[in-house]
Order: structure tokens, then sequence, then C-alpha cells
């Protein structure tokens, strides 16, 4: 009968094979093929059933971190985003309370194409900006995209041409046609929603 222990197994099956071979005593052979019959089973039974591995691995006890919850900004600071988009965006509370406002009317498009931007131009290997650039273009710039944001032709024209030799600043004019967008027309909106409202009171 096994073990229980696939490792205990294989290792009385090891004695066994010895014991067969020193005495040269045929009566063992069988013995021993029951055991190897025994493991086959047992490891075939493992396969099938990935739960049961989780016996053999040693357990993780560390919880993993909760990702941390951003601090709700002081009405000072909030009031400072009335006028100024960008002490909006780098303020992590503000940021997400601006991406909700935006999905809450189906328009977040732009606010995730200027923060794929931000993203690449952290990039440093050019093999990685290159598909990161692919991967912009596709999802916001090209005609027709999924997320497609609101440029005019001329500026499209121009990123595609800087797109065929990518670099850090292939989306800067992109970038800062999206910004002045944000802020002249999603900004204002914004302010007189809800969402700001409830950081001012």
């Amino acid at each position: 009968i096994c073990s229980g222990n696939i490792s205990q197994d294989i290792l009385i099956l090891q004695m066994h094979s010895a014991h067969w071979h020193i005495n040269g005593k045929y009566e063992e052979k069988s013995n021993l093929m029951f055991w190897a019959k025994e493991i086959k089973i047992k490891l075939g039974i493992l396969l099938q059933k990935p739960d049961s591995v989780g016996d053999l691995v040693i357990p993780y006890n560390e919880k993993p971190e909760k990702p941390a919850k951003t601090q709700k900004p002081s009405l000072d600071e909030a009031l400072q985003w009335r006028d100024s988009l960008d002490k909006l965006l780098q303020n992590n509370h503000g940021l997400a309370s601006f991406k909700s406002f935006l999905k809450s009317e189906f328009s977040e498009e732009n606010l995730e194409f200027w923060i794929a931007c931000e993203d690449y131009k952290k990039i440093k290997s050019p093999a990685k900006m290159a598909e990161k650039a692919k991967q912009i273009y596709e999802e916001f710039i090209q005609t027709e995209a999924p997320k497609e944001v609101n440029i005019d032709h001329f500026t499209k024209d121009i990123t595609m041409k800087n797109l065929v030799e990518p670099s850090l600043s292939s989306f800067d004019m992109a970038q800062k046609r999206i910004h002045a967008l944000m802020e002249k027309d999603s900004l204002p909106r914004f302010v007189r929603s809800e969402f700001y409202q409830e950081l001012i009171k």
C-alpha cells in the first residue's frame, strides 16, 4: 500500500529495486511492479486534479497588499482644480474623481489617452516604446479606433509621421491638443458636477 507521500513512495521504490538487483530474487519483482503501478496511479490522479497539488506546495501566509487608498484632498487643494487641470491631474484623488465623472458621461477616452501618453514617456526600451506607440495609435488615433480621440487632421498626420521612428515626443502634439480640449470642455463640466461638489462640501 502506498504511504500517501510521493517522495517517500519513490524512495521505497528505489529500495525495492536495489533489493531485487542485489539478491536476484525474482519474487521481489512482482512487489516492485505493484509499487510502480500504485505510484503511477497516484501521479495520474494529481494531474487530473490540480487542486491536490496544493498539498505539495509550501503555504505562503503573507497576505497580498491592498492598493493604497487615495487621500482626500483638502478644501484648498480641491478649489485650485477649478482653474488648473494640471493640478487636478497631479492629484491621485482628483484624477480618480475626474475619471469617474468622465466615465459617467461615456467620454473617458480623452483622459485615458492623456494617461497613456504619460506612461509612454516613461518607457526606456526602444522595442517597448515602439510596441506601446503602436498600441496607442491603434486604440486612440487611427480612424474608427475603439477609443478615437477628437484631434484635427493636421495633428493626426504629424503624429503618424512621428511614429515612423517612435520617440518620447511622438505624441506630444496630440497630447497637448487633448489636454487643451479637456481644460476647455471637460474641466468646467466636472466642476459643476456632483463628483466635484462632494469634494468641496
